[in-house]
């Protein structure tokens, strides 16, 4: 199991590998642009070029892209879903370029339209946009909070997608905090079970490519989207320990995505609280 996080890549792509470095990251996520905006740039080849050899020289692999926040396949607003296919479809042609696995992304809300409804536009725009990109790169879906019609806080809402999708380049990404927030105890041992049994039969444990390890700064069930410092949120250090113990998850890179202890993000202690679970759940 690696350790990582997501990571600035301000002043180029490249640069994400010294922040890593800086906290001791062995995996990273990074955004391929602005989060908040449509607007993109494309990288230079030897921008990308760099990137890859950062990658091969200091061995901090594999690589993630986070899409922009702005996506929703799930919208009845037909601009803003030829906009989402599109932005997705850059993510996933960077992902190539870079050699990062895959882009990991937030479905999107209903808006109260119901999921059933919108389920055949979300799985024709995830189809789109695997035909517009290189089949070297994955779309990896992300459970959610379940805030405001949000799709995916049911794992089985992820799983109608995957098999309406069909492709074995549709991965999965398990964010603990999203979890929690939408029911699932995974800080309980028999909380987690029940949540990886459900993982497994809806997406295939075999297609979990990533975790997002975070704390809850909510209680389980509450259904909101608040990123805890691991150990200071209602999941807990213990309930990292039960995480990440499971040998399900064994294999799995964990990504932190937590506010940090000065507020800068995911840090160097947040990343070493971790390595330490590891450490003491491999020993046992």
């Amino acid at each position: 199991m690696k350790v990582g996080a997501h990571v600035s890549k301000a002043g180029g792509l490249f640069t994400a590998f010294k922040r890593a470095q800086d906290i001791g990251a062995e995996t990273i996520q990074i955004f391929g642009s602005p989060p908040q905006s449509w607007r993109r740039k494309e990288p230079s080849d030897e921008e990308t070029a760099t990137f890859r050899a950062r990658m091969a020289e200091t061995g901090i692999e594999p690589v993630f892209i986070h899409a922009i926040y702005l996506i929703n396949l799930a919208t009845l607003n037909p601009e803003l879903l030829a906009k989402s296919i599109d932005s997705l479809s850059f993510s996933v042609g960077l992902c190539s370029r870079i050699g990062a696995l895959g882009i990991i992304f937030h479905v999107g809300s209903h808006k109260g339209a119901g999921f059933e409804k919108m389920l055949p536009q979300i799985v024709a725009a995830v189809q789109q946009v695997l035909e517009a990109t290189p089949d070297d790169a994955w779309v990896i879906l992300e459970n959610s909070a379940g805030m405001g019609g949000s799709v995916g806080s049911k794992l089985t809402e992820l799983g109608a997608i995957m098999r309406g999708v069909g492709s074995p380049r549709v991965k999965a990404c398990f964010d603990t905090e999203h979890a929690y927030a939408a029911g699932y105890d995974v800080a309980d041992k028999g909380g987690l079970e029940a949540a990886l049994e459900e993982l497994d039969r809806e997406l295939g444990l075999d297609n979990l490519v990533a975790v997002h390890a975070n704390d809850s700064k909510i209680a389980l069930g509450a259904g909101v989207d608040r990123h805890d410092n691991i150990g200071e949120g209602h999941i807990g250090r213990k309930g990292f320990e039960v995480i990440m113990a499971h040998p399900a998850l064994r294999d799995i890179p964990f990504l932190l995505e937590v506010p940090g202890f000065q507020g800068e993000g995911p840090d160097k202690e947040n990343v070493d609280i971790l390595k330490a679970v590891r450490a003491k759940v491999g020993a046992e």
